[in-house]
C-alpha cells in the first residue's frame, strides 16, 4: 500500500539523556531530549534497572506535547551492544530482550533502546524494531585478520549513521544502495572509515578502541610495541592507559579538548601545535580513506564526509586535497539518528525490506 501514512515513535538512550522522536513517514512532527540528572541516574545499580524510569518519562513527555500513543504504527529504538550481526531492521523479539538485559557485548546506555521500545509497542500490539547498532559485522574473512594470531579485527563502527548516510547518496546518485560502491567516513567524538560495497560494509576500523585515525576523543592506531612497553612500564594503571587511549586520547589529549570549534579558534589565533595536530588527524582519515579504496580497487563510486565535523570547512577541505582523485567527495555532515531509525522502520512497514530476526545467521572464517 504506497500511500499509508505510518506514524513512528524512535528512542535513543544515551548515558544521561534520552533523545525520542515522532514520526509520519519521514517527516519529523516531535523532536525532544529528555535530561535526566546524575542523581536519578546514579541511582539505579545498573543501567538495565533504568529502564521503566526512562519509559515513564518518555510516554510523560508524549503525553505533555499532545501525541497521542494509540495512533503510533511501530516504535523502534536505538540497537544496544548485542551478538555481531548484518545490518538491516530487526524485530525485537525475547532473544534480543535477553542479550540486552545481560549486555552480550557490554554495558550501554543504548540497550535500553531495544527494551523501551519492545514494552511500549507491545502494550499498543504493533512492532518494535531496532537498526543498525554498532555491532553490525558484514566483514570479508581476509579483512578480520589482524597479523596477531591471537586477536581478531572487529567490526565496532557508527553502523546506523553510515548506512543511512550511504541511502541518501545513493538516492541522491539515482542508484540503490547495494549497487554502489562507497567509502563512508564518520567524523564525530569517534572516527570510522566503511567500505560498503554492493551494500555491505566489508572492511571497517574499530572505532571503539580499536584501530584507524585519531579522532577528537580517541587515540586510534598506535604503535603496538611502545604501547605494550608502556603498560608494562609500573607507572601506569590499566584503566588509566584504557582512558589515554578512549576518552582522553586523540585532540583531547594533545590540547587537552575534543571541541573542534575551539581549536579552529584556536588555529586562526596563531597556535602552531593546534594547527598540526589539528591537520595531522585529517592527514589520517584521509590516509585511512585511501587505504579503504585499495579494499575496492580502486573502483569507487564516491566518497562520502558525514558526522559532526563535517560541519567544519577547513578541516572537510584538508581531507578533500588528499583524497578528491579516487571520487568525488560528498559531504552530509551531522548525524540525525533520530531520523535514520524513523528511515530503517519505514522500510519494513512499505515492505521495501524484511524485517529480520535476530540473532539471524552469524558466521566466520575460524583461522
Amino acid at each position: 500500500m504506497p500511500n499509508k501514512d505510518y506514524r513512528i515513535l524512535v528512542i535513543n538512550p544515551g548515558s544521561t539523556s534520552t533523545k525520542i522522536g515522532v514520526f509520519d513517514n519521514e517527516i519529523s512532527i516531535l523532536e525532544k531530549t529528555i535530561r535526566h540528572d546524575s542523581d536519578s541516574i546514579s541511582s539505579f545499580p545498573t543501567i538495565i534497572d533504568q529502564y521503566e524510569f526512562r519509559k515513564n518519562m518518555i510516554l510523560e513527555t508524549l503525553d505533555r506535547e499532545g501525541i497521542n500513543i494509540s495512533k503510533l504504527s511501530a516504535v523502534c529504538g536505538r540497537g544496544g551492544l548485542l551478538r555481531p550481526i548484518e545490518g538491516g531492521t530487526y524485530g525485537v523479539n525475547e532473544t534480543m530482550l535477553r542479550d540486552l538485559r545481560i549486555g552480550f557485548s557490554g554495558q550501554h546506555a543504548s540497550n535500553l533502546g531495544g527494551i523501551i521500545a519492545f514494552e511500549i509497542a507491545s502494550g499498543l500490539n504493533i512492532p518494535a524494531y531496532i537498526v543498525d547498532p554498532v555491532v553490525v559485522d558484514e566483514l570479508d574473512p581476509i579483512a578480520r585478520i589482524s597479523g596477531f594470531s591471537l586477536i581478531e579485527r572487529k567490526s565496532i563502527f557508527h553502523a546506523l549513521n553510515q548506512k543511512a548516510v550511504a541511502r541518501r547518496v545513493a538516492k541522491e546518485l539515482g542508484k540503490k544502495y547495494n549497487e554502489l560502491n562507497l567509502i563512508v567516513t564518520h567524523l564525530g567524538g569517534g572516527i570510522t572509515v566503511g567500505v560498503h560495497k554492493k551494500g555491505r560494509v566489508v572492511d571497517v576500523n574499530n572505532g571503539l578502541h580499536g584501530d584507524g585515525p585519531f579522532s577528537p576523543e580517541r587515540a586510534g592506531t598506535v604503535p603496538a610495541g611502545d604501547l605494550i612497553a608502556l603498560c608494562f612500564s609500573g607507572e601506569h594503571y590499566r584503566d588509566e592507559i584504557m582512558k589515554r587511549l578512549v576518552g582522553q586520547g586523540g585532540l583531547v589529549g594533545y590540547l587537552g579538548t575534543n571541541d573542534a570549534v575551539k581549536v579552529e579558534q584556536r588555529i586562526a589565533a596563531g597556535d602552531k601545535k593546534a594547527e598540526l595536530v589539528y591537520e595531522a588527524m585529517a592527514y589520517q582519515v584521509a590516509k585511512e580513506i585511501g587505504a579503504a579504496s585499495a579494499v575496492l580497487s580502486g573502483k569507487v563510486d564516491a566518497i562520502v564526509l558525514t558526522g559532526g565535523l563535517a560541519y567544519g570547512k577547513d578541516f572537510v577541505r584538508t581531507i578533500s586535497e588528499r583524497i578528491n582523485w579516487i571520487a568525488d567527495v560528498i559531504v552530509h555532515p551531522g548525524e540525525n539518528e533520530l531520523q535514520a531509525l524513523a528511515e530503517g522502520a519505514l522500510r519494513v512497514l512499505r515492505g521495501e525490506e524484511e524485517v529480520k530476526e535476530y540473532p539471524g545467521k552469524f558466521e566466520t572464517v575460524k583461522i
